[in-house]
């Protein structure tokens, strides 16, 4: 039957009738033949199978060959034996190479005839040792793939033991080598199908037998980490990815950026060609483990191999998002290398070309997925357009292209990018030792204390969550890097966009520093705060002073390029109605700066004599109590209406020397008593009588009150407004000389609020002097603080004539000294007659920042502040909740201070808005947390020597309504964070890479110091502790409660 099959395949007869004789014999199989009969047919049909002429000679032996060893099997067993096979593996058939596929296949086909047969075990020993050899021989993919199925079929013949781990390390390292050269679609499929085949392979092994699936990883990663290769690793190697699982990430990761011997050029390269994976068409959780082992080395701080891959593959990455199949992918991690790679724009930068073209092409490309990819988009754009501002000319193109689609929140961009930071201390991948330094969860930047310097840290910081003060610092074109406002600029810019966990303010410290104040000794706060608000406003006189002195006939445009710059912003927006104001008044005065009148009315004659002073924050003593009667004089109510207006921006830094070491601990005693109030509590509003029987006046210097006793309901800040408002009798040694009287005269003085600021400073005068001791003591009263308060401010109905009003302006050469000391002797104005007609106007406040002091005296203690980010809307919102404003202007409207929100006593007011508690922030020196506004109200219960101190709430514009008639906020609201200037962003891009160095450098030390440690200490927790303890992380640490040591602040 041999001969006749082997005449009939070299006959030109036609196929059908080759048909019908090969079916002839097919069914002479089943007949008896001898043993040689069957070797012979064996030999031909495998001859056809493997040299046949055509895919019809192939097809015919494999038909024939079936039948023969099906019916004779123990002749076939005999035929097919290992050392057969052997031959084939090692030698090929004829002119057919060893490496053919098509020995595979034979080979493959054989096996399923011989499965039931004891001979094929030998086979399969055979084989296990022949594909281990092959695979280290580097065959092609086809082959490759032909010998993976094979396996996969006949799992006995995959090495076993120890060969398996080495056979899957050197099946790895095969796929490094597989290259495509095909250039139509078909073959491309075709090339995947093949190295799909291959992969399905190990993930069985791995499966199977799971200890090969470690030295397989480790295989991986010494190809694509390598840098002595001459060949380019293959990105074939992407499809094992998806095989891996992916609940080992974590531990692979770790294991891997924390082994000493991976050096950095090997890291770096093994993250690029895990990027040129993204390519991959099927490399499915590829963006997963780029991304953990970006995370990764991030987590032990290797930012320079971060910075190299980034700014190296950042437009790689970027181009795979103009293909569908591996679009999502690519996304993952650009978003992740860019809102990662925060310390400089370079990054985004670089692909910002391509942005309008790609998204052009996604709005009208019809695909499926396009429209929640540009969503994505769209907002990684904008997060990143957010963080880099300050580049219209590159980003307007980019804003127009995607104008369509919504815009994210910035409390959404800023939580995507504070947890995004290489710095983030949310990365689950850092090990204890090396917890990022970074930022902490709230995104802000806290301020290193510099020894005893968390007086200004406190001041600092709530100036800068002033949101609209802060918007205008940063947004102002200075000139001159030795001016305190530029020093300021730069620090709030610092704030704002530093990657430090806590900037060191340094320069800022030297410049601010008042000239009495010693370095490294306590200070007071306030005293701080009214000295950098009154250099900053004199800097800025000054300034205007030269502009305006600068010669007529020189053009605008040269004063814009040669002369001094105006603290104003050119962009910033001003309203009509403001526009004179906004000219002349300074940033300090626009933001901080309100009016009030003082007016002194003579009992007998009733004429008026009243005074207008300008002041940058209140003094609110407290109400007189009869406890305290034998302590010292404190610092009194007077320091309100005149050592606020005194302090204000008009006294410039001339006052400096004159608040020197004596004034400062002995300004109480010293103004205490010459011009306090009534005896006055709980904020009633009862004035001086006329009445003689009413008794003498008490000094409040004279009822200080250092530990609270009473059961009463505490006191609350719109109790020391009104108490500070209150009117007061000027009698016996402190009466009134009255010109028209032309002698000493019983009379009331009263003070009226008759310009609302835009942020209210409020100073609580908790420091009283014991004359027994000669030192101050801390009043301890607790104070409830309103989330939303009520001011009374003012209106007159007919304007004062110039005659009739006395203002003090910056120009005024009048004695200093003599304001100090205002008496019946000073020099003012007076009005004849009845008191003008006024209408009282309820301006509404919001409560912006509180600076708490921790302590028992003011020589020693801690400040630290809270502070909330406070937008117009929230305000305005909450008081339209609250309260029904429209009836403020009632004529029966009571003109006092009062909260909008709970009663006080309660002691739970909720916060100005519906956000969640993480709206209020505690700055405590270097540390920075989320805190609630109940933590605010009920600080002194919990800790009885910690106290508000400073107090700012800002002003709440009421739709519809104009205060004061300044048109809405004077022009001082801006919507938005302005762009940094050049020179700012350059700093800044500076110092953040430095910081990224030192932090890499530190990360190698600490790692090394492990190394050769056994053990390590943990970093306790502070959780427990008051928030204005002293301790060495910045206030973190101490003792709360009473304890009586003093703690200085370190």
């Amino acid at each position: 039957m041999d001969k006749i099959l082997e005449g009939l395949m070299s006959s030109n007869h036609p196929v059908p009738v080759k048909k019908v004789i090969i079916k002839k014999v097919v069914e002479a199989a089943e007949k008896a033949v001898t043993e040689e009969q069957c070797q012979a047919m064996f030999t031909l049909t495998t001859h056809l199978i493997l040299l046949g002429e055509d895919a019809f000679q192939k097809q015919v032996g494999f038909q024939v060959l079936e039948a023969y060893a099906r019916y004779h099997r123990p002749e076939f067993e005999r035929y097919f034996s290992k050392d057969f096979v052997l031959g084939l593996l090692q030698q090929g058939y004829g002119e057919l190479h060893h490496k053919d596929p098509a020995i595979i296949d034979f080979i493959h086909s054989c096996l399923r005839l011989l499965i039931s047969c004891p001979s094929v075990l030998e086979i399969f020993s055979v084989i296990q040792v022949e594909v281990l050899r092959m695979v280290c021989e580097r065959p092609d993919p086809a082959l490759c793939a032909r010998l993976s199925t094979l396996l996969s079929d006949f799992v006995q013949c995959i090495p076993k033991d120890k060969t398996g781990g080495l056979f899957c390390q050197q099946l790895v390292r095969t796929i490094s080598y597989f290259q495509c050269f095909a250039n139509e679609e078909q073959e491309l499929r075709e090339y995947v199908n093949q190295v799909t085949r291959v992969s399905t392979l190990l993930q069985n092994i791995w499966k199977t037998d799971p200890t090969t699936l470690l030295p397989s990883l480790q295989e991986v990663f010494s190809i694509i980490s390598s840098t002595e290769l001459t060949y380019e690793p293959s990105i074939a190697l992407a499809c094992l990815v998806q095989h891996i699982p992916v609940q080992m990430i974590t531990v692979l990761i770790k294991s891997l950026t924390t082994d000493h011997s991976v050096k950095d050029a090997n890291m770096t390269k093994a993250l690029c060609r895990m990027i040129d994976w993204l390519s991959w068409p099927l490399a499915h959780n590829v963006d997963i483990w780029v991304i953990a082992l970006l995370k990764g080395l991030a987590a032990v701080q290797k930012f320079t191999i971060l910075i190299d891959v980034t700014q190296l593959k950042i437009e790689l990455v970027f181009n795979r998002l103009w293909y569908p199949i591996v679009r999502q992918g690519a996304l993952a991690v650009l978003s992740h290398m860019l809102l990662s790679f925060q310390h400089s724009p370079e990054a985004f930068h670089l692909v910002v070309p391509r942005v309008v073209p790609l998204v052009q092409s996604l709005t009208t490309d019809g695909h499926p997925n396009s429209k929640e990819f540009l969503l994505q988009f769209s907002k990684l754009m904008h997060c990143m357009m957010y963080h880099y501002s300050g580049f219209p000319d590159l980003y307007d193109h980019i804003l127009e292209s995607i104008k369509d689609l919504p815009k994210p929140e910035e409390d959404e961009i800023k939580l995507v990018l504070n947890q995004s930071a290489w710095t983030s201390q949310s990365n689950s991948f850092a090990p204890g030792f090396l917890r990022p330094s970074g930022k902490s969860e709230t995104g802000k930047t806290g301020l290193v204390n510099l020894g005893n310097t968390c007086y200004m840290n406190s001041i600092i910081q709530t100036l800068f969550m002033a949101t609209d003060f802060r918007r205008h610092v940063l947004s102002l074109n200075l000139n001159g890097s030795e001016r305190l406002m530029k020093k300021l600029q730069l620090l709030f810019a610092f704030l704002a966009h530093t990657q430090r966990a806590a900037y060191a303010p340094k320069n800022f410290l030297e410049a601010s520093r008042p000239p009495w104040f010693n370095a490294g000794s306590q200070q007071d706060c306030s005293e701080y705060l009214r000295f950098l608000l009154d250099r900053l406003h004199e800097e800025e006189k000054t300034i205007q002073i030269l502009q305006s002195s600068e010669p007529k006939d020189v053009s605008a445009d040269d004063r814009h390029d040669n002369g001094p710059k105006s603290l104003t912003s050119p962009e910033e927006p001003v309203s009509p109605q403001s526009f004179a104001d906004c000219d002349s008044r300074t940033l300090i005065e626009r933001t901080f700066g309100g009016k009030l009148i003082t007016g002194i009315r003579c009992m007998l004659c009733n004429s008026i004599s009243e005074k207008e002073e300008p002041f940058t924050d209140l003094s609110l003593a407290f109400c007189p109590s009869a406890t305290s009667a034998d302590s010292g004089p404190a610092e009194g109510p007077m320091m309100g209406p005149v050592m606020g207006p005194v302090m204000g921006p008009v006294m410039g830094p001339v006052m400096g020397p004159m608040m020197g070491p004596m004034m400062g601990p002995m300004m109480g005693p010293t103004v205490g008593p010459m011009m306090g109030p009534e005896p006055h509590c709980q904020g009633s509003v009862n004035g001086g009588s006329e009445n003689p029987e009413s008794g003498p006046v008490k000094s409040p210097a004279s009822s200080v009150s250092i530990v609270p006793v009473t059961s009463e309901p505490p006191l609350s800040v719109p109790d020391l407004v009104n108490y500070f408002l209150a009117p007061e009798i000027l009698d016996a040694d402190n009466a009134y000389f009255c010109e028209k009287c032309s002698s000493l005269q019983r009379a009331e003085r009263t003070l009226k609020i008759v310009s609302a600021p835009e942020y209210l400073i409020l100073t609580l005068l908790r420091f009283a002097y014991d004359a027994k001791c000669h030192v101050r003591r801390k009043i301890l009263d607790n104070v409830t603080i309103p989330a939303l308060m009520r001011l009374p401010v003012h209106t007159h109905a007919s304007k004062p004539s110039p005659t009739s009003l006395q203002e003090d302006s910056p120009e005024c050469s009048e004695n200093l000294a003599k304001k100090l000391k205002p008496s019946q002797n000073e020099e003012e104005e007076r009005i004849d007659g009845a008191v003008q007609d006024t209408s009282v106007h309820s301006v509404p406040y919001v409560l912006c920042s509180v600076v708490m002091h921790s302590g028992l005296s003011s020589e020693s203690g801690h400040y630290y502040s809270y502070g909330r980010n406070v937008c117009e809307v929230d305000g305005t919102q909450h008081l339209a909740n609250c309260l029904s404003l429209k009836d403020d202007n009632r004529a029966d409207c009571i003109p006092s201070c009062s909260s909008l929100a709970a009663s006080h006593e309660q002691g739970n007011t909720s916060p100005p808005s519906g956000h969640a508690d993480k709206d209020w922030l505690l700055f405590n020196d270097s540390r920075v947390t989320y805190a609630s506004f109940q933590s605010v109200q009920n600080i002194t219960n919990r800790f009885p020597k910690d106290t508000a101190y400073v107090l700012m709430y800002r002003k709440q514009e009421i739709p519809g309504k104009s205060v004061n008639g300044t048109g809405v906020a004077n022009g001082m609201r801006m919507n938005a964070e302005p762009p940094l200037h050049k020179e700012l962003l350059d700093a800044i891009i500076k110092d953040n890479k430095l910081f990224l160095q030192e932090q890499e450098l530190n990360a190698r030390t600490q790692v090394l110091q492990a190394s050769s440690s056994c053990s390590s200490k943990p970093n306790g927790s502070d959780d427990n502790n008051p928030p204005g303890s002293c301790g060495p992380s910045g206030g973190g640490g101490g003792g709360g409660g009473f304890n009586t040591i003093s703690r200085l602040v370190f």
